[in-house]
């Protein structure tokens, strides 16, 4: 059965608080789904919400229909003819109603040829095109030279957005040499990207209001914005929902393009999320949503603050700190070279930087550690060439379902990071390793079956078929791969342990690897038990943020509330870097990805945003020059030409997309030196060891200062952790966005420029704006018949606050 994997996720996700339902509790805020028009779409109830039982009594309403059918545990929706636009499917469990909402995508969108062209340099037999469009299918799109002109074409009709792709000549696959744009597939490779534009540019839009208090309750105010309507709204045209509870119509007054909402205070109790969206001639406006506690907007961070407000710090343990010199013992081999090989980081050497308050001083407030289960005490040899010998020193060779590597320390001292952390209002992330162990791993020798084969039928090794295999393959000769498509007994033994170590350590959630090849059965499984077994009895939210490479359809697959919370947006970051980098490439295809991250996560989500990280590139060598673009393989450069940073202006880039990433929805990721500006290429270089005081240059601690002070900011401002996102400009110098939330509207402005520019932004009339003001202390600026102009520094930014 092929379940919808369009469920977006909301910033609420798994995180709110209780809706008592009958016998039942439903604790999830049921993020909406999207269906195509006229199609029947099955999804997985489990998927939209947790209940201990499901018993559905579902109402189809006239725009959706909706069946559900409870041995499979599916509900199967269906738009009228011709419907486009919002509506809700309501259903009971237990005695309460509650409501699913449900986006048709536009019936009237009209699918637009785009002409595939292959022009060879030598005779060949077969062409096809394989891409997101068609499942990688490479055998359905042929291209074909009907007129003998030496050119192979074929037309491919498409809905308008963004497509990867490549030709497959011959068998051979390949990109696209009259395309020019290519984005990075996360293994030194590229796809081509074609873009097909909607003809329909209309601007909709549902701006926050205000709230004030009235008799008996709050009154929430909305602003719908239309550039090809100015009318009267209907109360048809909008639904409102508190958790998932349907607004009564009577409680919703509108008066023109402004919708007015009423709450009794008896409603707000606890943490409560109002969502609104409207419908306007089959389209939809952005979802709004006002996360309160206790009728409040959620604003200033709590002592043990929610996932929301979360700034990630990514630690590999080995190559952070060395806090206990006893413990340092590096793996003994004569092809080992130091890169690849134990450099004595430890958990007493995290615990030593919570203690000096060097997270405190940054802002972070959740720690994401490296593996700390134990690894193989000797070198191994990988696979593909040039066949260099690695240690275990990242952690991602287990051995143990339960041991902490002896080389990091205790269990004890584990477990006395993880309480010190929570002193410090920070919460630790597990990084767990799901789909795979080490051969030395008594699981593998114990229980066979639990692995798939090395070897396929065809003679070839199941190794790195990160597609054709994706479930099964294996990373390396010594690292088995789970097959829990064929084992019951290993599903439940991994995600079992998973909980122990949640439990056993009191760590707050997981990252979790290679999280595509893994299915998606693991990880409904795994999310019940932690639903189950900690986040209901202890109301103890768990976080689990995932690291998958494929296309937004694939990442979003496993993002919901059955699932996980969140995974790394790789893709809004692979389009970021070189628009950030290079001076031709404009803002627009970071906003056109921006979109889409939000038609796949929801504008209000939890997802990771990423500058670098451990299997990245660090953003420092783009920027200053030493690796020339991504995708390009430098894994040699870590041991023959490591990059250095020579140009300071290359500390100002860096800080600019720290600005950016501390100002877009999700939660930002910082990895552990980029704070300062450490530079690396890829794997092992990426992994230097951390440097702290004096051993930073007067640039280095300039940039880690800047990045604290953006920290601070995000910290300080809710709307830049629960706000909605409006582009006001996006060109080959000038991002320039609103975050707006029930407390605060904040202007952000970046400047990619080498020069000061004099940026000049018209912001929407329901603002009703008088003045900007620097959040910095910078100097303010008037606004007249909703129009300012500010100015911002080369490579610069600027974060108003709007009055």
């Amino acid at each position: 059965m092929n379940f919808n994997s369009k469920v977006f996720a909301t910033a609420a996700c798994t995180l709110l608080m209780f809706a008592t339902v009958g016998a039942e509790e439903i604790r999830d805020l049921i993020a909406p789904v999207r269906i195509a028009p006229d199609k029947p779409d099955t999804l997985l109830v489990s998927d939209m919400f947790y209940a201990k039982k499901y018993d559905l009594r579902v109402t189809p309403g006239r725009e959706v229909g909706a069946t559900y059918n409870a041995a499979s545990n599916t509900l199967i929706l269906k738009s009228a003819a011709g419907f486009s636009g919002a509506a809700l499917v309501e259903f009971k469990v237990g005695d309460t109603r509650q409501a699913i909402p449900v986006l048709v995508q536009r019936a009237n969108v009209r699918q637009q040829t785009y002409t595939f062209r292959y022009r060879p340099t030598a005779p060949v037999r077969h062409v096809y095109v394989t891409g997101s469009f068609n499942n990688w299918s490479k055998e359905k799109n042929e291209l074909l030279d009907a007129n003998g002109s030496g050119v192979y074409e074929a037309d491919v009709p498409l809905d308008p957005g963004s497509y990867i792709y490549k030709l497959v000549v011959d068998g051979k696959e390949i990109l696209d040499p009259s395309n020019p744009e290519k984005t990075p597939t996360g293994f030194d490779d590229f796809n081509s990207v074609v873009r097909v534009a909607d003809a329909d540019s209309t601007k909709l839009f549902l701006h926050i209001g205000g709230r004030k208090s009235v008799p008996n309750g709050i009154e929430f105010s909305f602003v719908c914005e239309n550039s090809a309507a100015t009318g009267q709204l209907n109360h048809e045209q909008v639904i409102a929902l508190l958790q998932n509870t349907t607004i009564d119509s009577q409680r919703i007054a509108i008066e023109g393009r402004t919708i007015r909402i009423t709450v009794p205070l008896r409603a707000l109790k606890g943490e409560k999320t109002l969502r609104v969206i409207v419908s306007e001639n089959g389209k939809t406006t952005n979802l709004q949503q006002v996360v309160m506690r206790n009728g409040l907007p959620a604003s200033a961070l709590a002592s043990r603050p929610a996932w929301e407000d979360g700034v990630i710090y990514s630690i590999m343990i080995d190559r952070f700190c060395d806090g206990d010199k006893k413990n340092d013992i590096p793996v003994v081999h004569d092809s080992l070279f130091w890169q690849a090989n134990y450099e004595g980081g430890d958990l007493q050497g995290i615990i030593k930087k919570i203690d000096e308050g060097y997270f405190d001083t940054l802002g972070v407030n959740i720690l994401w550690i490296s593996p700390v289960n134990d690894n193989p005490d000797i070198a191994y040899r990988e696979y593909p060439p040039p066949h260099r010998w690695y240690s275990g020193y990242h952690g991602y060779w287990p051995i143990s379902e339960n041991r902490v590597e002896e080389k990091f320390g205790t269990m004890k001292l584990l477990k006395e990071l993880i309480a010190k952390a929570h002193t410090h209002h920070m919460r630790v992330l597990l990084d767990y390793v799901a789909h795979h162990v080490h051969i030395d791993h008594p699981w593998y020798k114990e229980h066979p079956d639990w692995f798939g084969t090395l070897d396929l039928p065809d003679g070839r090794k199941n190794l790195r078929l990160w597609d054709e295999f994706r479930l099964t393959t294996w990373f390396e000769p010594y690292m088995p791969s789970f097959d829990y498509t064929k084992s019951k007994d290993a599903l439940n033994a991994m995600s079992d342990n998973a909980v122990w170590w949640l439990k056993e350590t009191g760590a707050d959630g997981f990252r979790h690897d290679a999280v595509k090849h893994v299915p998606n059965e693991f990880w409904r499984t795994l999310t019940r038990k932690i639903k189950e077994r900690i986040e209901i009895p202890r109301k103890q939210p768990v976080y689990q943020i995932g690291e998958t490479f494929g296309d937004y359809d694939l990442i979003a697959s496993y993002v919901n509330n059955g699932q996980l919370n969140a995974q790394f947006n790789f893709n809004l970051s692979y389009f970021a870097i070189p628009v950030f980098l290079e001076p031709d490439k404009s803002f627009a295809f970071i906003d056109f990805h921006m979109k889409k991250s939000f038609a796949s996560f929801g504008a209000n989500n939890l997802m990771g945003n990423i500058m670098d990280s451990h299997d990245k590139v660090r953003f420092m060598a783009y920027a200053d020059g030493d690796v020339a673009g991504q995708g390009v393989d430098t894994r040699e450069m870590a041991w023959n030409n490591p990059p250095t940073v020579d140009h300071p202006s290359s500390y100002k880039k860096a800080e600019l997309y720290f600005a950016y990433m501390m100002t877009i929805p999700g939660l930002p990721v910082i990895y552990y030196g980029s704070e300062f500006g450490m530079t690396g290429a890829d794997d092992p270089d990426n992994r230097r060891m951390m440097r702290f005081g004096d051993s930073l240059s007067a640039y280095e601690k300039e940039m880690k200062a800047h990045t604290a002070q953006l920290v601070k900011i995000r910290t300080s401002h809710s709307a830049l952790r629960y706000g909605d996102f409006l582009t006001l400009q996006a060109d080959t110098t000038v991002y320039a966005y609103v975050r707006s939330d029930m407390n605060e509207r904040l202007l952000i402005v970046l400047n990619k420029s080498e020069r000061p520019a004099q940026v000049s932004v018209t912001l929407p009339a329901a603002y009703a704006a008088k003045e900007l003001i620097d959040v910095t202390g910078g100097p303010s600026a008037a606004v007249q018949a909703h129009h300012s102009t500010v100015t911002v520094p080369g490579i610069g930014w600027r974060i108003f606050k709007i009055h």
